[in-house]
């Protein structure tokens, strides 16, 4: 098995001159990841870094309403993006899942690590460095997945660096019977309809829910493998036991959360 840190060397070695700096900030009680520009690429609160900062990240954890809980110990979870590693952390931690975040920057790596308070890689939790739409391609993927969350931007935050039909049917077919994929579509430049067309095209158009924005212009698309229909009993059920044992808002999600037809 090949040391990390000699592969981190050599990823650093050979990425640097492409890939942006990483640079962090504190405002207050938060800590924000950037990629060289003022758009916050992720954040944490040093002092309770357990707890999921922003309400769009939050919201990326809405798979958990079509599961039941008692089986999201046992599940996978792979995120296509690292950021500050909030999602990654909470997966791995908070609900005990086995999760792997593919990230290509090494540096984003190093900075989770050492500001962000991302652990080492164990038994729960792995690292990858990679480009996420080649190692979704990996067959050790196909049909694993029970919790993809895609939120994949540059330095400029302008839109997803993966945004095409091919790469969202590679997701489809990376995920379990019960799997779900959920998107961060924010973006300055980024045109909302389209994606959620390409979406649809992959997973079907009963099985694409959306939320509404956030203010900050994030809006977080949901696609089940699949789109068995269910009640609204029983989402209700589930966001109580959502609240009471992960503390996330999900009766809110509940009137900002549609399916899109």
């Amino acid at each position: 098995m090949t040391n990390c840190s000699t592969i981190l060397k050599k990823h650093l070695l050979t990425s640097r001159h492409r890939l942006p700096e990483v640079t962090f900030s504190d405002e207050g009680i938060v800590r924000h990841l950037h990629l060289g520009t003022r758009w916050i690429q992720g954040s944490i609160y040093p002092g309770r870094p357990d707890t999921l900062v922003h309400e769009y990240v939050q919201r990326m954890m809405a798979w958990l309403l079509f599961v039941t809980p008692d089986s999201v110990s046992h599940r996978q979870a792979l995120q296509l993006g690292l950021g500050a590693g909030s999602l990654t952390r909470f997966c791995a931690k908070n609900l005990g899942m086995t999760t792997t975040a593919i990230e290509i920057n090494p540096q984003v790596l190093a900075a989770c690590r050492s500001w962000f308070k991302l652990p080492a890689d164990n038994a729960r939790l792995q690292v990858v460095l990679a480009d996420a739409a080649t190692e979704l391609n990996n067959p050790v993927w196909r049909g694993q997945v029970d919790a993809l969350q895609v939120d994949l931007y540059d330095h400029e935050a302008a839109a997803p660096v993966q945004d095409s039909l091919p790469f969202y049917n590679h997701c489809y077919h990376a995920l379990s019977p019960e799997g779900c994929m959920t998107v961060n579509l924010f973006g300055r430049a980024m045109g909302f309809e389209r994606s959620v067309e390409k979406i649809s095209a992959a997973f079907g158009p009963q099985a694409v829910w959306a939320f509404l924005p956030t203010r900050e212009g994030n809006t977080v698309v949901l696609a089940r493998r699949t789109p068995t229909p269910i009640q609204g009993a029983l989402l209700r059920l589930r966001a109580g036991e959502i609240e009471a044992r992960w503390g996330l808002p999900a009766s809110k999600w509940l009137r900002i959360f549609k399916l899109v037809l």
